[in-house]
């Protein structure tokens, strides 16, 4: 049997991740990295094996369920069922903290994707092979960056917003609060972090009252979340804020960006002319 123990996310892991990880070798290390900061009050750990070929994020949600964060193995030592071992340990480590559930699915406000990505097949063999149920399917849509767009359509959405008394702005970090408190009143409380940890916050205001907002960074590199107040829809709001965004990522030297857990297909492809392609399968099962 392989041993696995609790381990710190240090470069090391960063490592395996990247080696294991060929679909998201670029962001693996940021995303190890990400896992390993998340809001204070969640209940996690990364397990390893002792030659540090295998590890495993796990923690609890909100709701009480485990949640599988990321696994990695390298790929020199795939087929000796490392990867069965840390899904134990995980689960295990789950039942240790209360959860009544496992799942192979993003455990927002700080995750490093929403479920397994289709093309990691092995992984989703793993799941399957232990019992895990897909319930759910999220996807991805990727903007080309600098982004696409009607320049036309975009200079007339500045103008709509200057003529109805909108401003738009960025948000520098250490200087959130009033944006994230909107968030979290118009959405909810994870959103609201992620506003507060992104790399990136723009927002649109009128008379002192915000309307809308959009982030980039949160989760390594991609896109999200944004949302404009329903006073405020109509007006060109979640567009203009989404192009700054894109924007900022394209400066930053990214010549894409995910727009992660998509829900409106049709606005990010008009608006930024993104596209459909990364799938994920989300995968639970009870803990007996």
């Amino acid at each position: 049997m392989t041993d696995i123990a609790p381990a710190e996310a240090d470069g090391t892991l960063e490592r395996l991740a990247a080696a294991a990880l060929w679909a998201d070798a670029e962001d693996a290390a940021l995303v190890v990295r990400r896992l390993a900061d998340p809001p204070g009050d969640r209940a996690w750990t990364v397990l390893a094996t002792p030659d540090r070929d295998g590890a495993v994020f796990t923690s609890i949600g909100a709701d009480g369920a485990g949640h599988i964060d990321l696994i990695a193995v390298d790929p020199a030592a795939q087929g000796r069922g490392i990867g069965r071992a840390l899904v134990g340990a995980a689960e295990e480590w789950m039942r240790a903290h209360g959860a009544a559930e496992a799942r192979f699915a993003g455990n927002p406000p700080c995750y490093a994707w929403p479920g397994i990505d289709v093309r990691y097949t092995p992984a989703a063999c793993l799941a399957e092979s232990l019992g895990y149920e897909r319930y759910r399917v999220a996807w991805n849509m990727t903007a080309g960056l600098p982004a696409r767009y009607d320049e036309a359509e975009h200079e007339a959405d500045l103008a709509k917003l200057a003529a109805a008394g909108v401003t738009v702005a960025a948000a520098p970090a250490g200087e959130r609060a009033t944006v994230a408190a909107f968030v979290r009143e118009q959405w909810n409380d994870k959103w609201a972090w992620e506003a507060e940890q992104a790399t990136g916050l723009h927002y649109a205001y009128r008379d002192g009252e915000i309307l809308g907002f959009a982030a980039w960074g949160a989760r390594p590199l991609w896109f999200g979340p944004m949302g404009t107040a329903e006073a405020a829809r109509g007006l060109g709001v979640g567009r203009v804020l989404l192009r700054r965004c894109l924007a900022e990522q394209a400066a930053a030297g990214q010549t894409s960006a995910q727009i992660g857990w998509v829900g409106p297909l049709r606005f990010y492809s008009r608006a930024v002319g993104a596209r459909a392609e990364r799938v994920f399968w989300l995968y639970r099962r009870a803990l007996d």
